[in-house]
């Protein structure tokens, strides 16, 4: 596996992202190890539940957009090229150009499912989150069952002022349809101590305790028979597909491309190969005052 490391620690299935030199940035290779790793764990009858956790000085700082925003990725666009030339050339922004949108559908479900491989794996997971989670970040986050974040870490979904649209849609299911558009509306990120109060998390231990706090828990819930855990997981996510969950990520993986093919989001993508995606953040950012 390139992005990520997996292993087996007694009951506990570890799986660590391993990128920390681009934040754990999200790549298309990501989601697809996500699942094999998540496949890996669910296969070993020795293993009770899965350890999700991210290496370095953050958990995730999303979609590795850098070269895609400012117009460097590689790829042919005529349609020539391998299927993941053509998923790279869908994401670009070049209204000269042709938007396939059924081929950028097909990528971002695909990357949607192996988030998702979270949400759907027998065994529980827990996610645990130091410094930031945002943007495609929190789509592993929410497909967790748990979450444990430090209490100054910053989560949100800042790419909702443009070019974005979560996949996962799970922010209504987790923390209620008001406080769900308090964050979209918005783009706000909120600390971990403010994850916990609004209930997007279990735990928000300080940063100097994160770590014992979330092995603590993951342990706890190892303590439990694997067909225990199963069934609790199974039964307990039912709630969210009586809820219309599918259809949700039906929309969001649609107006997520649809976002990054506006007025807005053409022009956005324009700076960033002006100044550099981070500058075209930070100018997108500005008015929120850092949040």
């Amino acid at each position: 596996m390139n992005t990520l490391e997996y292993s087996v620690d007694g009951r506990v299935a570890r799986i660590e992202l391993n990128r920390p030199e681009r934040g754990n940035g999200v790549t298309l290779e990501m989601p697809r190890e996500l699942a094999a790793a998540v496949e890996q764990a669910d296969l070993d009858p020795g293993v009770h539940v899965i350890a999700l956790s991210g290496r370095g000085k953050g958990f995730c700082g999303g979609y590795d957009l850098v070269e895609s925003a400012e117009g460097r990725s590689a790829g042919p666009s005529d349609g020539t090229g391998s299927p993941l030339d053509r998923a790279v050339v869908a994401r670009n922004h070049d209204p000269n150009g042709t938007w396939d949108s059924v081929v950028d559908y097909q990528m971002m479900s695909r990357n949607l499912r192996g988030f998702m491989s979270l949400f759907h794996a027998n065994k529980p997971v827990v996610c645990k989150v130091q410094g930031f989670c945002v943007a495609g970040g929190t789509d592993m986050a929410l497909c967790s069952d748990l979450l444990v974040i430090a209490d100054d870490a910053r989560i949100g979904y800042p790419p909702a002022r443009v070019w974005g649209v979560p996949t996962s849609m799970l922010w209504a299911h987790k923390i209620g349809d008001q406080r769900a558009k308090r964050l979209l509306f918005t783009g706000d990120l909120i600390t971990g101590a403010e994850a916990l109060d609004w209930g997007l998390a279990i735990e928000a231990p300080a940063a100097d305790e994160l770590d014992s706090a979330f092995e603590a828990l993951v342990q706890r819930i190892a303590l439990v028979p694997v067909n225990q855990l199963v069934m609790m997981k199974t039964t307990l996510n039912q709630a969210a597909w009586a809820q219309g969950l599918a259809a949700t990520q039906a929309l969001g993986v649609v107006f997520d491309g649809v976002a990054r093919h506006t007025p807005e989001g053409y022009a956005f993508q324009q700076r960033a190969a002006e100044v550099g995606f981070k500058q075209a953040v930070r100018e997108r950012d500005d008015p929120f005052g850092g949040r």
